[in-house]
Formats: C-alpha cells, sequence, structure tokens
C-alpha cells in the first residue's frame, strides 16, 4: 500500500515504526518528517495543514492511505479536503475533530450521550472563572478550550495560580473549571471508523515535567504500557459507556468521527470518568502501545478509514511491555534550548529512538524542538524495560538536556 503519513513528531515516527515492521512492502512516505523519520522512509516538504496541497499530492503519487498524525491538520480540516477528492483518510473531519479542538464541544457531546465525565462550567471571563474556582474549590483545576499542545490544562492547590492560567488562556478564547477527579490516569486509543469501534492497549502517560510528578505540564516526558493494575473488563467498559456512546452520538448529530478516538480516562473511587478526548494519537503513549501490536497497522487503519472496522476482531498485543521516555531540551516547557548537538545514538543497543524534533546539519544531528525524542524498550518485565531506557539515556548526549527517572518505576515495584 502507499501511505502518506502527515506530522513530524515522535508519535508519526512511531506510527512510521509500525508500518514498516510488518515487512508489506508498503511505500511509505512522511510529511514534513524529522531527521529520524527521514533515515527511514522517504520525506517531503510540504505543509499538512493545508488540504488542497495535500490532496494533491496524495494524487499525483497514487496515495492509498492519508495517516493524519497531529491534531493541527484535523481541526484544519484537511481530513474532509483529502476525503472529498476521494482517498481514504485516516483522521476526523474538521466538524469531529472538535472534539479535541473545543473542550466545551466534547462536554456537550458527553452530556448528551450521557459519559461519566465530571462537572464543568465554561468562563469567557476572569469573573466568570473565579466564581467558578469558589464553586468547585481545591485542587483546582483550569483548561484552555481550544489547542494548547497539551500545557493547557492546570491541576493545582493554589488559587492564585489558577486564576493566572485562567487569566492567560482568557486572552486566547474561553476556559473550562472543572471539578477535580483524584484517581489513576489511564489512556486508551480507539479506533473508529464512524461507527464501530476497536481498542488497543491502555498506557499511562506522565505529564509533569520532573521526577515524582513536580514542575509544570508539558506535551509528556513518558509513558508504560500495558497496566496490569487494571481491573478485569476495564476496556470493554470503556467501550460500552464512553466509546461508543460517544461515536453514536457525532454519527446522530451528523459528524461522523472517523479515526483515533483518545480517551483521557481517571479511575475514581465512584467510577471511571474521561477527563478528555482528543482526535489523534497520543504522543508519548503512541511510542509504548504501538510497538506491542502484533495485529498488521495498517490493516487497522484503512479498515477504519473506509468502514469496515466491525468485521474485524479486537487486535492482537504482545505479552511483553513497554516503557518510553521522552529526552527534552534544556528549558522545555518554557523556552527550550534549540541547536544543540546530539551524540551517542549510533551506540545503543535493545531500544528503538522515535525522533520527535531532530534535523540534520551536514553530519551533524541537532535538536530543533523542546521535546527531542522518545527512547522506547520492550521487554518481559517492567524492570528490564526501564533498565534498558535508562542505560540508552545516559549515552545519549545533549548539552543540557533533561529527562525523567521514575517513568514506569511505581509498576516496576
Amino acid at each position: 500500500m502507499k501511505i502518506l503519513v502527515l506530522g513530524s513528531g515522535a508519535r508519526e515516527h512511531a506510527i512510521v515504526t509500525a508500518l514498516l515492521r510488518e515487512n508489506a512492502g508498503h511505500e511509505i512516505t512522511a510529511a514534513p518528517g524529522n531527521a529520524g523519520i527521514a533515515a527511514d522512509v522517504e520525506v517531503v516538504a510540504l505543509d499538512s495543514t493545508r488540504g488542497s496541497i495535500v490532496a494533491d499530492y496524495a494524487l499525483d503519487n497514487d496515495i492509498q492511505l492519508v495517516v493524519i498524525g497531529p491534531e493541527a491538520p484535523l481541526v484544519a480540516g484537511v481530513a474532509d479536503v483529502v476525503r472529498q477528492r476521494g482517498i481514504a483518510v485516516f483522521g476526523p473531519s474538521k466538524a469531529a475533530a472538535q472534539l479535541e479542538g473545543s473542550k466545551a464541544f466534547a462536554k456537550r457531546v458527553m452530556d448528551a450521550a450521557g459519559v461519566p465525565t465530571g462537572r464543568a462550567v465554561r468562563a469567557g471571563t476572569l469573573e466568570e472563572a473565579t466564581a467558578a474556582l469558589d464553586e468547585f474549590g481545591a485542587p483546582y483545576v483550569v483548561k484552555a478550550d481550544g489547542l494548547a499542545a497539551g500545557k493547557g490544562v492546570i491541576v493545582t492547590p493554589a488559587r492564585e495560580e489558577a486564576l493566572a492560567h485562567a487569566h492567560h488562556y482568557l486572552q486566547q478564547g474561553s476556559v473550562l473549571v472543572e471539578e477535580f477527579l483524584d484517581g489513576q490516569e489511564v489512556s486508551l486509543f480507539l479506533l473508529s471508523d464512524g461507527h464501530d469501534v476497536l481498542p488497543l492497549s491502555p498506557a499511562q502517560d506522565y505529564k509533569r515535567l520532573l521526577d515524582g510528578d513536580a514542575g509544570p505540564n508539558t506535551g509528556g516526558m513518558g509513558a508504560y504500557s500495558p497496566l496490569p493494575w487494571l481491573p478485569e473488563g476495564f476496556v470493554d467498559e470503556v467501550i460500552d459507556t464512553i466509546a461508543l456512546p460517544t461515536i453514536r452520538q457525532l454519527e446522530n448529530e451528523g459528524t461522523p468521527f472517523i479515526g483515533l478516538l483518545y480517551c483521557g480516562l481517571i479511575v475514581t473511587a465512584d467510577g471511571i470518568r474521561v477527563i478528555e478526548f482528543n482526535a489523534r494519537f497520543g504522543d508519548p503513549e503512541t511510542q509504548v502501545v504501538l510497538p506491542r501490536l502484533e495485529t498488521p497497522l495498517s490493516e487497522l487503519l484503512f479498515a477504519a478509514s473506509t468502514g469496515g472496522l466491525g468485521r474485524l476482531p479486537y487486535p492482537k498485543f504482545s505479552p511483553e511491555v513497554a516503557v518510553t521516555v521522552v529526552l527534552a531540551s534544556e528549558g522545555y516547557p518554557e523556552s527550550p534550548q534549540t541547536g544543540r548537538e546530539l551524540r551517542g545514538l549510533d551506540a545503543l543497543e535493545g531500544v528503538t529512538v522515535n525522533h520527535a524534533a531532530t534535523v540534520r546539519d551536514g553530519e551533524r544531528l541537532l535538536a530543533s524542538g523542546g521535546r527531542v525524542l522518545s527512547v522506547v524498550a520492550t521487554a518481559p518485565d517492567f524492570v528490564e524495560a526501564r533498565r534498558r531506557v535508562y542505560t540508552a539515556l545516559e549515552r545519549i548526549e545533549l548539552e543540557g538536556g533533561q529527562y525523567r527517572r521514575d517513568i514506569a518505576e511505581r509498576v516496576a515495584r
């Protein structure tokens, strides 16, 4: 199959790696890609947020499947344009992608579908946000209504910090103030063809910058999969009470969701609740879910894109575990230092490296953004997977580079 993968991060590198692992002779192109992806497949420099440009390229090159990785092209409506030109697309329409693009839209859909989630108030002014914060009390939860690259959420016991966060994002639009939900967080990906869903394996990611879940929110500093502490029947319960009701609600509203429904969940004392929905593969969870996938990824993506999921069984996963840790630039997330050289990647053993923000400068490999790469290891147990990842990270040289040292530590114990 001729496949075009849109995006330039570690998530897209993980998708490309999973497609190549099938050894099915796929012709894969990535746009715009990064230095790591370019070492594996052809990359093209096209604007992935311009639907007409993507569609023209796909038609000119006989692309059979377009896989949209990041959220920006989805919210920009790229899937609509490509789909209208008769090309199979894994990614929801602009209307359906509002499930991620607008927290208020997602809450409305959840309410209409009877999906369990926390109480929330939409605030358009600081006065409204202040009243909602005082109503719910500490810990305070404030979310930017629109896209914020994974950094638009704050959970804090400090009222002034919550107000400052609300003030910042109110300058860009509205915010949601929500009740705090206590429990273990779970990321569950579900493939959707607009009517049916199929689950991938649950994962858990780490959003805070520093060990012990301290420091600012980030796009994600590490993840692991599977989650051995989840109760029996968890995935089926999420499908029955959350995923299918949401997908069927969108279908009934005339905005079918075709692509990846990311369910950000929390297991509370009162049951499973939705924290948020995303409209695409999560990063860094993709880097630990796809290496364990034994069912061909291309088969799943194409079936979702063409209405064929109802004919397929649940995907199969390896019994091995996977751990990933993100190497970030100095100053991330506020002001990452870029342009610094990466060394030591050629000498790594027992791991896979998914590049996120890397570029080539002649023979040198440079960091070009905040989250630079994800180091991934699969192993029979979490102790060994963690050993492999952290041994590799110690051998990678990046001036000022930073990473968490406690990813999957609790589950390894």
